[in-house]
Order: C-alpha cells, then sequence, then structure tokens
C-alpha cells in the first residue's frame, strides 16, 4: 500500500514539473524576445570621443575595442591589475549616460559569476568537508556559520575603508567578500571536528581581518611591500588558497590534543560519496572563480586554462594513487584533482592552455605525493592534525602556482612573485597560531569528530 501511495505521488510531482516547463516553453519566446531587445538596448550605442571620432558597438564583444586613452573601461576585481570600476571620460550627459548603461552590463554580467562562487562555498566545499562520518551535520553548519559572517564581516571593513578602498561595482564587492569567505572554509578544513560551534565564529571573527591585511598587502600596495598590480594573482592561488592553508595550519598548533592523535578520522562509503559530490561542484565551477577577477577580454582564457588545468590534475591524480597506494584511494579523487585549479590561479589569465595543462598535471601528482607520504610526517612536525589536509590540496600547490607563474605567465617580476609567496606565509602562520591561541581560551571538545556533542542526533547516527 506504501509503494502505491509513492508511486502515486511521484506521477503527481512529474506531472506537476510537466506542466511547469510546459507554461515556462509558453512564455519563453516573448521572454526572449524583451531579453533580446534589452541586451540590445544596452549593446548597441556609439561613443564619441574628443575628436568627434565614434564607434558602434553592434555587440558587447567589441568592448575591448574602445580606446583606452579616451574610454577607460576596466573591472574592479581581486586582481589589482584591473582594480578600478568602471570609467567613461566623456564629456557629454550621453556620453556619462552611456558609462552608466555600461556599468549595468558588467554589474549583470558578474552576477552569474558572483552565484557560482556562491555555489563552490555552500554546496561545494560543504558537502566536500563531510568526508567525516560521525561529523556531516557540524561541518555543513560550520560552513554556514563562516560564509554568512565572513561576506558581510569584509564588506564592512571594506565600507570603513580600513585595509584599502572598496570596488564600485556592487557585484565585485561581494565577489571580493566571497573569496575571502573561500579562504576562510580553507583555514577551516585544516581543524575540522576539532572546534566548537562557537568557535568557529571567533575565528572567522579573526581571519577576516588578517585575511585583508595580507590581501591589502598584496594588492594594493600596502605598507609599500607590493607595488599595486605588480603581484600576478588572478585566482588567488597566493591570497586566498596559500593563505587559507597556513593560517589554518597555524591554528591546529594551538587546537590538537593528545587524544585528536590517538583518534581516528573515520569515513564511510556514504560520506565518501557526499564528498565526490562536493568535489565535482567545485570542479565544475572553479572557472568561474577564477575567471571572476580577471578583465573582460582575458575572461574566457582564463576560465578555458582552469578547466585544462583541472583535466590535467584529475588524469595525473588517478596514475599517481594508483602508483603510489596500489589501489586508488577516494580521498585523493575528491582532493588532489582540484589542485590543478589551486595551482593555476595565479597564471590563469596570463599564460597558455599548454601550459595550463601541464601546470594542472604535475600538481595533481604533488597533491597526491602529500596526502599519501607528506602529511603524516606534517603533522607529527607541527603536532597537530591536518583534518581536510588542506596543506596538500591549497597550501603545496598555492605556493606551486605563486612561484610557477614565473616561468609559465607573461609579464611577471620574479623576485616579487617570490616576495608575495614568502610575505603571504609569514602573515598567514602568526596571525594562524594568534587565532589558535585565542580560540584555545575557550576550551576543546569533549569529543571530536561527534555531532552528537553539539547536534540533535538520530540515534543510528551514534
Amino acid at each position: 500500500m506504501t509503494v502505491k501511495k509513492f508511486l502515486n505521488l511521484s506521477v503527481i510531482v512529474c506531472i506537476g514539473l510537466l506542466s511547469i516547463s510546459l507554461c515556462g516553453v509558453m512564455r519563453h519566446s516573448y521572454g526572449a524576445e524583451v531579453l533580446k531587445n534589452q541586451l540590445l538596448d544596452h549593446a548597441e550605442f556609439a561613443i564619441h570621443d574628443d575628436l568627434d571620432d565614434s564607434y558602434a558597438w553592434s555587440s558587447i564583444e567589441r568592448s575591448s575595442e574602445v580606446n583606452a586613452e579616451n574610454h577607460r573601461i576596466l573591472l574592479a576585481s581581486n586582481n589589482v591589475e584591473t582594480q578600478t570600476t568602471v570609467k567613461a571620460a566623456l564629456p557629454s550627459a550621453q556620453g556619462e549616460s552611456q558609462g552608466i548603461v555600461m556599468n549595468d552590463f558588467l554589474e549583470l554580467l558578474k552576477y552569474g559569476k558572483a552565484i557560482h562562487v556562491l555555489a563552490m562555498l555552500m554546496v561545494g566545499f560543504g558537502f566536500l568537508m563531510v568526508f567525516v562520518k560521525r561529523y556531516g551535520y557540524g561541518a555543513v553548519t560550520a560552513t554556514y556559520i563562516a560564509v554568512s559572517i565572513a561576506i558581510p564581516y569584509y564588506m564592512f571593513f571594506k565600507e570603513m575603508r580600513i585595509f584599502g578602498e572598496p570596488a564600485e561595482l556592487t557585484m565585485d564587492q561581494l565577489i571580493l567578500a566571497e573569496f575571502c569567505a573561500v579562504s576562510v572554509l580553507i583555514a577551516t578544513g585544516a581543524f575540522l571536528g576539532r572546534l566548537k560551534m562557537a568557535q568557529y565564529i571567533i575565528m572567522t571573527l579573526i581571519f577576516v581581518p588578517s585575511y585583508m591585511l595580507n590581501e591589502w598587502i598584496m594588492l594594493d600596495n600596502g605598507m609599500g611591500l607590493i607595488p599595486k598590480g605588480q603581484l600576478i594573482d588572478t585566482g588567488g592561488s597566493i591570497v586566498i588558497h596559500q593563505f587559507g592553508a597556513y593560517f589554518g595550519l597555524g591554528v591546529i598548533v594551538r587546537m590538537t590534543t593528545s587524544e585528536d592523535f590517538n583518534k581516528k578520522i573515520e569515513s564511510d562509503k556514504i560520506s565518501n560519496q557526499f564528498s565526490m559530490l562536493g568535489s565535482m561542484v567545485l570542479w565544475v565551477f572553479w572557472p568561474s572563480f577564477c575567471s571572476a577577477p580577471a578583465e573582460i577580454s582575458k575572461m574566457p582564457l582564463a576560465a578555458v586554462n582552469t578547466v585544462l588545468a583541472l583535466c590535467g590534475a584529475t588524469v595525473s591524480t588517478y596514475i599517481a594513487s594508483t602508483m603510489i597506494r596500489k589501489k586508488i584511494a577516494i580521498e585523493d579523487m575528491a582532493n588532489a584533482t582540484l589542485a590543478g585549479a589551486v595551482a593555476i590561479g595565479s597564471s590563469c589569465a596570463h599564460t597558455t592552455p599548454k601550459a595550463s595543462l601541464i601546470v594542472g598535471f604535475v600538481v595533481g601528482i604533488l597533491s597526491v605525493i602529500g596526502f599519501a607520504i607528506i602529511q603524516p610526517r606534517v603533522q607529527r612536525a607541527l603536532k597537530g592534525i591536518d583534518t581536510c589536509g588542506v596543506h596538500n590540496l591549497h597550501g603545496m600547490p598555492g605556493i606551486f602556482g605563486g612561484l610557477v607563474a614565473i616561468a609559465v605567465a607573461q609579464n611577471v617580476v620574479p623576485g616579487l612573485q617570490i616576495k608575495g609567496v614568502f610575505i603571504t606565509l609569514i602573515i598567514a602562520w602568526i596571525t594562524g597560531l594568534a587565532t589558535g591561541t585565542i580560540v584555545s581560551l575557550f576550551g576543546y571538545r569533549k569529543q571530536s569528530y561527534e555531532d552528537a556533542v553539539e547536534f540533535i542526533v538520530e540515534e543510528e547516527h551514534h
């Protein structure tokens, strides 16, 4: 009887979904026509320069043809080489209105990428970290809390003009705040399961200004250490991934007990399958993550390079995992496959597809070696447990990506690139140690990696 009710309910749901789809199809032609007209209204206009010459744009793709001396149309972004807002040096009221229209179009262009990054944060990182068998609730809740604090907190600091000026495009402000949230989640992966939920909040409140300090130094000439626009780090290999990883490693030095060393981090088939789902979501949306800060003309190249780096890392992860472990380890496939995107982040908009594929292939092997061989040694040296292996997925690949840009990217200043890597490492490590010390004052969890300590769970979940 129960089966019949279930089948009947399924039929009703399918019919409902089909009806919605049909309504959408009926309204599609009208909606498409309206959208087409709106886009044409936005795209087809002329821009007059000081000599009354004009450029008729038949499509948005021709935006790069605008004379840069007279009409500066650049994107505010995490990459300081493009960190100005959309401006049009036009002498007339008509020119000002056209600049506003272009501003609106760029906001629309950025919106999709902002939502993709948000999907990476909530679904990608959230599910990637549920591999711990009895800490699934804790992992996704910590993700919710960290992201929900980091994004508005970052934007608040920017609006206060602390650590540099805010981006003028609304979507750029959001994307930069999301990048900070990504770095928070990377750090969280190092000590996942060993903090009380309130301690994740404290950690995030300290992390955000620490991250912004480093971002300001690396990208906005803070303290005069790195000239503005000289560090090649479009997709954040250094500023986002390396910083988050070594901040997290600094925290675990203070937030790992002797009992944690003797307690196995358990996973099972179901938890690992959910982790693979998170990995695949990250894989799909990472091209948007890396291309979002790039100039419009370089966005396609950045996206393609990211995909190829991911492909290279996926293939090499399979090869390395099979050779080192004799069988494929699912944790390698869930994590090391993403190392390609981490490493190509710095140079994604400044290199070739061929170089991107090679970088991805090499760093996939490096990441697997990290998980299989290096991680136990690092944990013994630090006397801390790296729950998610962020050193192997974000730390080493981040450093590798920052340095390999010297060889594969164009217009790189080698000395500044190396300087950026080392300064980021120092700031991340010091602020991470300080944060771990502060968080430890609030005590330790009675049982690590157990939802039941803080959550209402089902009996079978114990």
